[in-house]
């Protein structure tokens, strides 16, 4: 019986021993997961957001400063925006000059550790405006592109350029999450040059279309693809001018003009009208400033930006 009893006890000590010690290898095994934040990553506005949580997937968190629909261009920083970047460890930017009220947002937000990425490093922008026809809207707003056109990212091709400044900026960031930033860039590089071949192939049926924007944003997609934009304007306006309506029907009276374009959101009736008078389609264009969170939205508009030009060309 002693001895039974004795037994008893200890296999009851070793039982209660195991179990603390699995009790505290469970506690040991979840304190770095706790403990362990994810990089916190800024990004300017949606494509740059789309292409930055495209390669960022779930390993870090991923916010945007530009609400979506908002104009990036003339853009005014709130304090949430000093707040996001002064408690951020990577800000993503476009770069080219485009996002004007960083400069003094990022010296408010006095973030010593912050890591700027520029997506368009090494990107060589196209120094001449492309409109054929100049504006005084133009001359007014030289300084929006004092550093070259910005809009690269609707170019595939130099999109493709933006995510690998983004992927090898969050790896320098956060080296222990090379691997998957590797991939995930991998597997959204293959859908750009997808998306590209599928521009190529549709549009060289379709040489030098010319179309007429009142927003100079598809500069480097026209030059990619051998098409002709010609921009009224620089930059979007709530409102055309009369000039801007002259500068458009003397572009239609000296080019073959194919289309008008206007973007997602823009309701004129004077745009409308103009269309009707110059017996043109007008016809969305889209420069990707609106839209959907999900870095997959980036293919969809564009490919649906391929199919307008592709019916408007023809």
């Amino acid at each position: 019986m002693l001895s039974m009893t004795a037994g008893c006890s200890q296999s009851n000590q070793n039982q209660g021993a195991t179990t603390e010690q699995s009790s505290q290898a469970q506690t040991t095994a979840s304190t770095p997961v706790a403990q362990l934040e994810k990089t916190k990553v800024v990004t300017t506005f949606l494509p740059i957001y789309l292409f930055t949580k495209a390669v960022a997937g779930n390993v870090a968190d991923v916010e945007i400063l530009v609400p979506p629909g908002t104009e990036v261009h003339e853009y005014q920083a709130t304090p949430e925006n000093v707040k996001a970047i002064a408690t951020a460890n990577v800000l993503v930017k476009n770069g080219l000059g485009l996002e004007e009220f960083l400069e003094n947002t990022v010296k408010n937000a006095e973030n010593s550790k912050l890591t700027e990425i520029d997506a368009s490093k090494g990107i060589k922008p196209l120094n001449e405006i492309s409109p054929v026809v100049t504006t005084e809207e133009e001359k007014d707003h030289d300084h929006e592109h004092a550093q070259g056109n910005p809009h690269v990212w609707l170019d595939p091709v130099l999109a493709k350029q933006q995510v690998t400044n983004i992927r090898d900026g969050l790896i320098a960031a956060d080296p222990a999450n090379k691997v998957t930033y590797e991939a995930n860039a991998a597997a959204y590089i293959k859908e750009l040059e997808s998306l590209n071949s599928e521009f190529r192939q549709t549009l060289q049926k379709t040489p030098s279309c010319t179309f007429i924007t009142f927003h100079d944003a598809f500069s480097y997609l026209a030059q990619r693809y051998n098409l002709k934009q010609v921009a009224v304007v620089q930059i979007p306006e709530d409102q055309l001018s009369p000039t801007d309506v002259q500068n458009a029907v003397n572009a239609v009276k000296k080019f073959k003009v194919k289309a008008l374009f206007s973007e997602p959101g823009v309701d004129n009736k004077l745009l409308t009208s103009l269309s009707k008078d110059l017996k043109l389609n007008l016809r969305t264009l889209d420069s990707l400033e609106t839209g959907e969170t999900d870095p997959q939205h980036y293919l969809k508009a564009m490919k649906a930006n391929l199919q307008t030009l592709e019916t408007a060309c023809k």
